[in-house]
């Protein structure tokens, strides 16, 4: 059974809880085996689930988390959840907050078990306006969108 879109929120903001809790058992309950995560660095990088774990309490930690214009989309037993978020991230000593796009890719396990997260991305939004409201104008289901 496809989980719902409201299941696959509340499962993204349990993964973003244990984060900031530092909750490594719980992060290990929510992800599969082999989860990734993609950092949008230059160039970009990718701790696998137990660099993830490992880091999560000080080498990554994620201090506080907001999220924003959340949109999930459902296909059969898998289901991207994306968001803009207001994070605050430890890195190292060092801290790295602002503006960043979260994307999950959340799988059901085998003969309908749960959701479990397979695939992080973290990015640092564009603060350029201007680029959404021009990739807006593309959208042809919404009225700025043009006809071809």
């Amino acid at each position: 059974m496809a989980a719902s879109e409201a299941e696959i929120e509340a499962l993204a903001l349990s993964a973003m809880r244990a984060w900031v809790a530092g909750d490594e058992k719980a992060m290990k309950k929510l992800t599969k085996r082999d989860f990734m995560c993609m950092v949008g660095t230059r160039p970009p990088q990718l701790l696998d689930r137990p660099s993830f774990l490992a880091a999560m309490t000080e080498g990554f930690a994620c201090r506080s988390f907001t999220f924003r214009e959340v949109l999930v989309r459902t296909h059969g037993n898998s289901a991207w959840f994306v968001a803009a978020a207001e994070l605050k991230l430890g890195l190292g000593r060092e801290e790295w907050a602002g503006q960043f796009l979260v994307s999950d890719l959340w799988k059901q396990g085998s003969w309908g078990g749960r959701h479990k997260l397979a695939e992080r991305s973290i990015a640092v939004l564009d603060p350029d306006e201007s680029r959404a409201r021009a990739i807006q104008r593309l959208q042809l289901w919404n009225k700025g969108g043009k006809r071809r």
